[in-house]
């Protein structure tokens, strides 16, 4: 495991939910248990160049759930916050649909089994064509390579759903 003690990284994404402590309660939890779905949420919008505070995000989400109760983001808040903030997001569900359409996107979101728990992860194509990937594991909180290396080493089981923006879609900034 990489020790890491920094919740951002130097241009600003969030890359290591652990450090989210019971400060940032989320779904009545601390955001280190399971804030992976505001984190994703304010790092795509970081990505695309709002001007967007960390906190509000996780506020706004966490106020988007119905129930107060521990859980994940739920796919139906995660599709409503998008729809609020990012216009022209795309979904696509499947490992090899979701893969390919990622591969040809600007930024975006995976929602996917990291392990043994549904886990939301950002992504923002490089300037050279590779992906740069967000809070996956304890081991890759900021890494860049390949989407299909990604896809290879990650997507090892379970439902897979890329939520994408696209250059042509959308101002994004990446």
């Amino acid at each position: 495991m990489i020790e890491n003690s920094e919740k951002f990284s130097a241009d600003g994404y969030i890359i290591d939910q652990d450090l989210f402590d019971k400060s940032y309660p989320y779904r009545t939890m601390p955001s280190a248990w399971n804030g992976c779905g505001w984190i994703a949420a304010y790092n795509l919008r970081h990505a695309l160049g709002d001007p967007v505070y960390f906190d509000d995000v996780r506020a706004e989400m966490d106020a988007m759930h119905r129930l107060r109760i521990p859980g994940p983001t739920l796919m139906r808040v995660m599709r409503a916050y998008l729809d609020r903030y990012v216009p022209g997001w795309k979904e696509t569900a499947g490992r090899d649909e979701a893969a390919r359409e990622a591969a040809g996107s600007t930024a975006g979101i995976f929602r996917y089994t990291e392990g043994t728990v549904p886990h939301f992860i950002t992504f923002v194509r490089q300037e050279d064509g590779c992906f740069r990937f967000f809070n996956v594991n304890d081991d890759l909180i900021d890494a860049c390579m390949p989407m299909d290396r990604f896809v290879r080493e990650h997507f090892l089981g379970g439902k897979v759903i890329a939520l994408t923006v696209s250059q042509s879609d959308n101002s994004a900034k990446a």
